[in-house]
C-alpha cells in the first residue's frame, strides 16, 4: 500500500483491516525501481521481523493512494468478457484490443471522479489490474509470463464513451482524463490469490447494483496477456494492466446510464478490496 497525501505517499504493507508496517525506511517508493530490484520479495524479512516486534500502526484515517507509483504505461483491454462484449452487441475479439491510457490517470481508490468538460457519456468499469514484475520482452510462453507478475489491484476504468466512440481516431481520448483510473487500496501479490480466474466483481452507483460478474469469463486470461503484449512492446517493471470489465456498464443499459456530478461508485474484487469514489464535475 501507499499512504499520505497526494504526492506525498509513503510505502507499507498491510497487516489487516486496521493496521499497517511501515517501510518507507527501506525503500522510497513502490516504483519501477523497486519492481526491477525484486519487488515484494525485498520486504519479506523486514515486514516477518516487525510484525514479530509489533512495530504496526493503525490507518487512523489516512489517505490510502494508488498501490503503485505512476508506472511507465496503462494498459488496458477491450472487450475481454465474454458476457460484456455481449451487452455492448459487438462480436468476441479474435486477438486481445490493445489501448493506452494515460498514466497521470492513476488515482488512489477512495479520491474524487472528475467528470471532464464537455463530458456528455461518463462510465464505469470495474476491472482487474495486473502489475509487471520485471522487464518483460518477447516471452517465451505463459508461464514466463506469470512468473512475471508482481501482483494484482482492483481498478475502477472509468471512461467518457462520447470522447472514446464519438470523436474519431483511437479510445484512449475517452480513458485519459484526470482521475481515470481509481486504483488499489492494496497490491495482492500472486501466492495470496488461489484461482485468479475465479474472482467475483461488483459495482454500484448510489447504492444500486449495476456490474455483477467474475474474472471467470475473461476471454484472455491474465499470463497470456503478459505473454502477448510482450511480443509488441516491452513492459516495464510497475506497469499497470487493466484487463477488462465485465458486463453492467452504462452503455449497456436501455436507456444508457451516465454518471453525473454528485454519483458515488462502489466497487470490489474478491481478495483485492473495495474502493469509493463521489463524483464531481471538473473546475
Amino acid at each position: 500500500m501507499r499512504l499520505g497525501p497526494a504526492g506525498q505517499e509513503k510505502p507499507a504493507v498491510r497487516v489487516d483491516d486496521n493496521t499497517y508496517i511501515d517501510v518507507s525506511d527501506i525503500v522510497p517508493d513502490f516504483d519501477e525501481q523497486f519492481f526491477a530490484d525484486g519487488g515484494p520479495s525485498l520486504l519479506t524479512d523486514v515486514v516477518a521481523e516487525r510484525r514479530r516486534a509489533g512495530t504496526t500502526k493503525p490507518f487512523a484515517g489516512q489517505r490510502i493512494g494508488a498501490p503503485i507509483a505512476r508506472p511507465h504505461q496503462i494498459l488496458c483491454i477491450g472487450l475481454n468478457y465474454s458476457d460484456h462484449a455481449a451487452e455492448t452487441g459487438q462480436a468476441v475479439p479474435d486477438e486481445p484490443i490493445v489501448f493506452n491510457k494515460a498514466p497521470n490517470t492513476l488515482v488512489g481508490p477512495n479520491d474524487t471522479v472528475l467528470i471532464p468538460r464537455g463530458s456528455t457519456k461518463p462510465d464505469w468499469e470495474v476491472e482487474l489490474g495486473i502489475v509487471v514484475g520485471r522487464r518483460c520482452r518477447y516471452l517465451a510462453d505463459e508461464q514466463e509470463a506469470a512468473a512475471a507478475i508482481a501482483g494484482y489491484v482492483l481498478v475502477n476504468d472509468v471512461s467518457e464513451r462520447a470522447f472514446q466512440m464519438e470523436r474519431g481516431g483511437q479510445w484512449v481520448k475517452g480513458k485519459s482524463a484526470e482521475t481515470f483510473n481509481p486504483c488499489g487500496p492494496y497490491l495482492v501479490t500472486p501466492d495470496e490469490i488461489e484461482d485468479v480466474s475465479k474472482l467475483d466483481m461488483w459495482l454500484h452507483v448510489n447504492g444500486v447494483r449495476r456490474q455483477t460478474g467474475s474474472t471467470a469469463t475473461m476471454l484472455f486470461g491474465v499470463a497470456y496477456l503478459v505473454h502477448y503484449l510482450s511480443q509488441f512492446m516491452v513492459l516495464e517493471p510497475g506497469d499497470l494492466i487493466n484487463t477488462g470489465t465485465p458486463p453492467g456498464v452504462g452503455m449497456g443499459f436501455n436507456p444508457p446510464i451516465w454518471l453525473r456530478a454528485g454519483d458515488v461508485m462502489e466497487l470490489g474484487i474478491e481478495h483485492l478490496g473495495s474502493q469509493r469514489q463521489a463524483v464531481e464535475a471538473a473546475p
